[in-house]
């Protein structure tokens, strides 16, 4: 029976990429693979059919003979290597290494682990900077065995399960598949004497005290990294990061809103209505601000350049501070008396004095009218 072409086989163009040969078998090999489909012989031979045509076309010799010679060319040169009744090639560890936990023995040297360490400071020290020492938990480089987790004067073995590779191949039917080894773990050594001081983890757990510089301007939820100060690597990988993230803690005044801040500043009724100076808190220090006269309750009041300037910012943010108008408490018989007074005086032209609660009040009257 003649053979069919092999383009044809993948269902992919002739210019088709590695790529796109690629996924084409990996389509066809899962459709038609022999575990799949136990007792269809024409499965099998369908699926050896796309394995042969894909292991000629993605080799680049391979390929350019038989695109210039066809099937005949081949059959005339070399072998085709694994051949169409093998399972054990690369290309097919390749395509369903992914899937079924295969590939390459991984290297056993790991980064370390990365840590994070949440800070609470004032507003104050973010918005002037700080320096403050931290104690953090973390794992070290066993100073007794220098993270080989070898006792002193023996050294670790190559495992001879996985022949030092971290990984073992099972074979399960058609089925190719590489595992972590159940005796290493991975690792590819074996440790015939353990270290006493870290039990053969290479590792152990401390604590240490680092000095944090805290720049100005920082706000809540930044992280400063300081660079090597996470845990240590496993069998002579790089150290981790520690990142230190930064909380604002309440303040009694002032609240943040990126580099503006905000504070609630009660003045009193007269002072309201006929106007003065009154003095406010700042970061620097103490500030005066004037009060036109007829300031109503919620006027907020801008001092530029009073609030923090940002770590990536040139200018520094504003005072925001948001008025609120405090009725007397605790009057006397007196005060009372010139109270009422005042209102009675109100009422004769309560449109000049009072507009918003005339303007109000008319709408109520609208609206019961409507």
């Amino acid at each position: 029976m003649s053979k069919r072409d092999y383009y044809e086989v993948l269902g992919v163009n002739r210019d088709a990429s590695e790529d796109e040969l690629k996924k084409a078998y990996r389509r066809l090999a899962m459709k038609y693979h022999p575990d799949r489909n136990p007792d269809n012989p024409k499965a099998e031979e369908q699926f050896k059919e796309a394995k042969t045509a894909y292991e000629t076309l993605t080799d680049s010799q391979k390929r350019a003979t038989y695109d210039q010679y066809g099937h005949a060319g081949l059959e005339q040169g070399a072998g085709m290597g694994g051949g169409a009744g093998g399972f054990s090639s690369d290309a097919f560890g390749d395509i369903f290494g992914d899937i079924f936990g295969g590939g390459r023995a991984r290297s056993n040297v790991h980064r370390g682990a990365d840590l994070q360490y949440n800070l609470e400071i004032t507003l104050e020290e973010a918005a002037r900077g700080t320096e403050t020492k931290i104690r953090i938990p973390t794992q070290e480089e066993c100073e007794t065995c220098h993270g080989t987790g070898a006792k002193p004067g023996t050294q670790a073995t190559t495992c001879n399960t996985c022949g030092g590779h971290g990984q073992v191949r099972v074979q399960q039917g058609f089925f190719s598949i590489q595992q972590t080894c159940p005796k290493c773990h991975g690792t590819g050594k074996i440790i015939p004497t353990p270290c006493g001081t870290c039990n053969g983890a290479g590792r152990v757990k401390k604590h240490k005290t680092l000095s944090v510089r805290i720049p100005s301007g920082v706000d809540n939820g930044d992280r400063i990294r300081l660079s090597g100060e996470g845990e240590a690597g496993v069998n002579g990988g790089p150290t981790g990061d520690l990142y230190v993230v930064i909380h604002l803690k309440a303040h009694t005044v002032f609240q943040r809103e990126h580099n503006d801040l905000h504070c609630e500043m009660p003045i009193s009724f007269t002072t309201a209505a006929l106007g003065g100076e009154i003095e406010i808190p700042t970061l620097d220090g103490h500030a005066k601000l004037k009060i036109p006269a007829e300031t109503q309750s919620g006027k907020v009041f801008r001092l530029r350049g009073k609030g923090i300037q940002g770590v990536r910012t040139n200018a520094p943010g504003d005072l925001m501070c948001h008025v609120a108008i405090e009725t007397p408490v605790n009057l006397t018989e007196r005060q009372k008396e010139l109270l009422r007074e005042l209102e009675n005086l109100n009422r004769e032209d309560n449109a000049r004095h009072s507009p918003k609660a005339h303007s109000f009040m008319d709408k109520v009257k609208a609206f019961f009218a409507g």
